[in-house]
């Protein structure tokens, strides 16, 4: 018991630290021979990687959202209605998910996990990007 009381305040006070450092250059969206503009992006603890991604307005696009935690769920939220931008899914862990969508207005759009583990809020740690849209 004291080991796993150990390994999980360890887990608590390092899993945080792994995200520090991590922001990304804008990455531009590679637009495929159908017109969809795809992008994979990375989801591991607490972080996106790419997690800033630039798409163009009024094209498709389509996010594969490969896990590579062999634990922890998280999932992908990104909420502007108004921008064509509504989308709350979960990414079991180890597992692609995809998502579709059509960005409606141009601007920078925050996307998030709001998985909770305990009172860990995988938001607040840092597992957010940017979605910007462009002409």
């Amino acid at each position: 018991m004291k080991k796993i009381l150990l390994l999980f305040s360890f887990f608590l006070v390092t899993a945080p630290l792994l995200s520090l450092g991590l922001k990304s250059k804008p990455y531009k969206a590679l637009v495929d021979t159908d017109g969809v503009q795809r992008i994979e992006i990375k989801v591991d603890s607490y972080y996106f990687e790419p997690d800033h991604i630039v798409v163009t307005v009024n094209a498709p696009v389509e996010i594969t959202l490969r896990s590579v935690t062999s634990l922890i769920p998280h999932n992908f939220t990104i909420h502007y209605p108004d921008a064509g931008l509504d989308v709350n899914i979960d990414i079991p862990h180890g597992r692609d998910v995809k998502v579709r969508f059509v960005p409606q207005k141009t601007g920078k759009f925050e996307f998030y996990c709001n998985k909770k583990l305990l009172f860990i809020n995988h938001r607040e740690k840092g597992m957010v990007g940017v979605l910007e849209v462009v002409n």
